[in-house]
């Protein structure tokens, strides 16, 4: 069932109906009955031959329903709950065209898998539509496939499913795959996920795109769970990354209210990163919004050189994540395992509103691996992370570096990072290969760490540190290059860091953040979270003045604050803004 239709062959050949055999078997025997009596009659009492019944499309988008129930029969006509289709093999033979549904009976479970081919589908304006009727959600159980596969078409809606896989499927198969292997770089319009609930699949749901970027657009995958899949819960990819040629597979990709959990990783999967919850590849113009990412990637491979994340995104452009919380992420290996990445390749794309906590790696990672220069123009600003890097000791709160980041402005977050053991992250890190990086109005806060530590004595023009706040309860250090200074002015004096003009910025100060309540489990960004009295209101007074306006250096810092309070009076440090707003 997973080969495009045209290569069907066999038993479902047989099944496979067009249109007007369609239209007989949904007019049933009961027309073809009356028509052999009345040419009978005809002949004898001038009876006149019925017209045959042609049956109306009934759904508002002028398609026809179809119904699947365990209490069904396979030679009913499908039309009505009452006279439903007892197996997906049955519905599978159907081509479907714009307009139509497959209705599956709440709370029932249906073995097998559907698949929608070239020739199925293709208007957005009136989408094939999956879903479930009644009371409750069906249940797809796929044993060794792909749940439901979507194949160079599009103008699909899939809702309010349960799709669970067998062993088999968890090793190689997605629960729901929409793949383009078309050639060129057609983009295929309107895909939409919702209420679906994916588990036990390699990926839960994978948006695949062809060698020659053709793929997807217009795409939302909303309120849905993703969740104990092997290599990540959503995946979206594409054709290898040229920086000379930069193309994507997809556009317009929605990702809003979902949860991706427990996705654990293959521990024998050593030449690639497997663990994910959330990893946009190959796309222009994303969103990832509202979302949650926890408990992934535990058991990725030690051996691996990559590793897993919890929200992520890399080869793609214009993309954003806000509003998203990710935490108690991990790895298998001694690299990854973060809260939120910017990975290779990646262009115009910003980090805002987001709260990571928790994670074996850094809590908002900037990295190129290639020194090509398409890692550029990137933004990371009003998040917050707590606690982050509690397993490597070679990342931090937030982190930039790689073979070459650049143009990156890093502002306004909140970083708050304690020791862990013998794991003394710092609450920012930078290592090579930075250029044209500003680090401004943040607040970085550690209990013995190093506040920053940077592997380069970066010059100004490369890296250039305004207006943050630099605190920590137990010894103040910050390590640049192969010095390291106990001390914020003697910092300043020897590197020309915190400084605008002839006025000194940033300051070292206790912003008083050390005791920030955050939720255990489960947390939501604008309910169990951090409180904006937690993060702003006690020391602000001490803040004062540390600051720089960034519209004054042609920054503009965005309407609202992590809390989404507008950005009004003179600017402060952190993620949390103060005074009229507060």
């Amino acid at each position: 069932m997973l080969r495009q239709r045209n290569e069907r062959t066999g038993a479902t050949d047989s099944v496979r109906r067009d249109d007007r055999s369609r239209a007989a078997t949904v007019a049933g025997l009961s027309r073809r009955t009356a028509v052999g009596m009345c040419a009978t009659a005809v002949l004898l009492a001038g009876c006149s031959m019925p017209t045959p019944h042609v049956p109306v499309r009934e759904n508002a988008q002028g398609g026809w329903n179809f119904y699947l129930s365990p209490r069904g029969d396979d030679s009913d006509d499908g039309r009505t709950p009452q006279t439903a289709w007892r197996t997906l093999r049955r519905a599978d033979a159907v081509r479907f065209k714009p307009g139509d549904r497959l209705r599956l009976q709440g709370g029932a479970q249906f073995k097998g898998t559907l698949s929608i081919g070239q020739g199925d589908a293709g208007d957005p304006r009136k989408p094939v539509v999956i879903e479930s009727y009644g009371k409750g959600r069906a249940i797809i159980l796929a044993g060794g496939t792909r749940a439901i596969e979507v194949h160079n078409t599009s103008g699909v809606a899939l809702r309010d499913l349960v799709v669970v896989g067998d062993a088999a499927a968890y090793r190689r198969h997605e629960g729901i795959a929409f793949i383009s292997d078309l050639p060129g770089d057609r983009k295929l319009p309107y895909l939409r996920v919702s209420g679906v609930e994916v588990k036990g699949f390699r990926n839960g749901i994978r948006l695949h795109g062809g060698a020659q970027a053709s793929g997807f657009r217009d795409v939302v995958i909303s309120d849905s769970a993703l969740h104990t899949n092997q290599d990540a819960g959503l995946v979206a990819d594409g054709p290898a990354f040229d920086a000379d040629a930069p193309a994507y597979a997809h556009e317009d990709v929605t990702v809003s209210r979902v949860t991706a959990y427990q996705n654990i990783g293959d521990p024998k999967a050593s030449h690639r990163n497997t663990g994910s919850g959330i990893v946009l590849g190959s796309v222009r113009r994303g969103l990832v919004e509202r979302s949650v990412a926890h408990d992934n990637g535990e058991f990725s491979s030690p051996g691996a050189l990559e590793g897993p994340e919890g929200i992520w995104t890399y080869d793609s452009t214009r993309m954003t994540f806000q509003k998203n919380v990710s935490y108690g992420n991990h790895t298998g290996s001694q690299v990854d395992g973060g809260g939120f990445g910017l990975d290779n390749n990646v262009s115009h794309s910003v980090m805002q509103y987001n709260l990571a906590y928790g994670n074996d790696g850094a809590g908002f990672l900037a990295y190129s691996g290639v020194a090509n220069g398409a890692h550029t123009d990137n933004t990371i600003r009003y998040n917050i992370s707590h606690n982050d890097s509690r397993r490597l000791q070679d990342y931090g709160g937030i982190v930039a570096f790689g073979a070459r980041v650049t143009n990156l402005a890093i502002y306004h977050n909140t970083v708050l990072t304690t020791a862990d053991g013998p794991v003394r992250a710092p609450a920012l890190r930078l290592q090579q290969s930075l250029g044209d990086v500003t680090v401004r109005n943040n607040v970085f806060v550690t209990d013995g760490p190093p506040v920053v530590e940077s592997q380069g004595a970066f010059v100004p023009s490369d890296v250039l540190l305004q207006g943050n706040d630099y605190h920590s309860s137990q010894g103040w250090s910050l390590l640049w290059g192969d010095r390291a200074f106990t001390d914020l002015d003697a910092w300043r004096q020897a590197t020309g860091q915190e400084t605008l003009g002839p006025r000194a910025t940033g300051t070292d100060v206790d912003p008083c953040l050390t005791r920030v309540p955050l939720p255990t489990a489960g947390p939501n960004l604008y309910g169990t979270g951090p409180t904006r009295g937690a993060l702003a209101s006690r020391c602000a007074g001490t803040l004062t003045g540390a600051a720089v306006n960034l519209r004054d250096l042609g920054v503009n810092p965005g309407p609202v604050d992590y809390f989404g309070a507008p950005l009004t009076g003179s600017p402060g440090v952190g993620a949390v803004q103060v005074g009229p707003t507060a």
